[in-house]
């Protein structure tokens, strides 16, 4: 479903990704996770043609930056960490932009697109939010109805830039398992950025750890995500407990202070 190899990406005269080489299958869910500067957004934004990059980059049988935009977000969907919204857009009509690469090019929406965003706003529990100017949200209620979006387009793989950054612990848990249950179902491809560790070792199957724009480890949560790793590539001191959903990743203080 996604090939990488030699993937580089620049900004001016910095490296920003050097050399990454990445598969991944079909349905499967890849978390990627890495210190701040890392190039874990620039690698999504490099697999969904938003930057310029060198090497060989293939996403559902398609070269991002050479297939034309409505034809790639037809397969690849991408919610971004900082979403840019228009003024005076209300929620229902921002998650129905994400059935436009479906739409003829004079053509407006079906009842069958239309019945898409419907049952995104009751899955993402948006009803309350619908007819709201999206720009009036919280962080939080913003990052739900991006989300949306993104699904809206039935993409066949979904980019995901820290899709819980705003959001508490309970409708964090409620957008992941959404993802995870398409993921199932549907075959659906995912990429997640993450931030959080733990939430990296819970629902990814598979963690790619970059660091200074290069893959420094790739295989399963409990392989990647060790204490001695993470100590060597975040500089923080943390435990790790093996727990049967994956690992938990947490912060240890200095100790006792006197």
């Amino acid at each position: 479903m996604i090939e990488c190899r030699g993937l580089r990406v620049e900004r001016g005269r910095t490296v920003v990704l050097d050399g990454v080489d990445l598969t991944v299958a079909q349905g499967e869910w890849v978390a990627v996770v890495g210190p701040n500067g890392a190039g874990k957004t620039t690698l999504l934004h490099a697999l969904a043609g938003l930057v310029p990059a060198s090497g060989e980059v293939a996403v559902g049988g398609h070269h991002p930056g050479r297939t034309p935009r409505r034809e790639m977000s037809r397969t690849v969907a991408l919610m971004p960490q900082r979403p840019v919204v228009p003024d005076g857009v209300a929620v229902r009509e921002l998650i129905l932009l994400g059935r436009t690469p479906h739409l003829s090019r004079f053509g407006t929406e079906t009842a069958d697109d239309h019945a898409v965003v419907d049952d995104l706003i009751a899955r993402l529990e948006l009803r309350a939010l619908a007819s709201r100017p999206a720009t009036n949200l919280s962080g939080g209620e913003l990052q739900r109805v991006v989300l949306a979006r993104a699904l809206a387009q039935q993409p066949r793989v979904l980019l995901l830039d820290e899709p819980t950054s705003a959001l508490d612990i309970g409708h964090q848990q409620q957008v992941l398992d959404l993802v995870q249950a398409l993921r199932v179902a549907d075959g659906l491809t995912v990429v997640a950025a993450m931030h959080d560790l733990t939430l990296a070792g819970q629902y990814g199957r598979r963690v790619v750890m970059l660091a200074g724009g290069t893959v420094v480890a790739d295989g399963t949560p409990a392989q990647v995500l060790t204490a001695d790793r993470i100590g060597a590539v975040y500089d923080a001191r943390v435990e790790v407990l093996d727990r049967p959903g994956g690992p938990v990743v947490l912060p240890v203080g200095p100790g006792p202070v006197t």
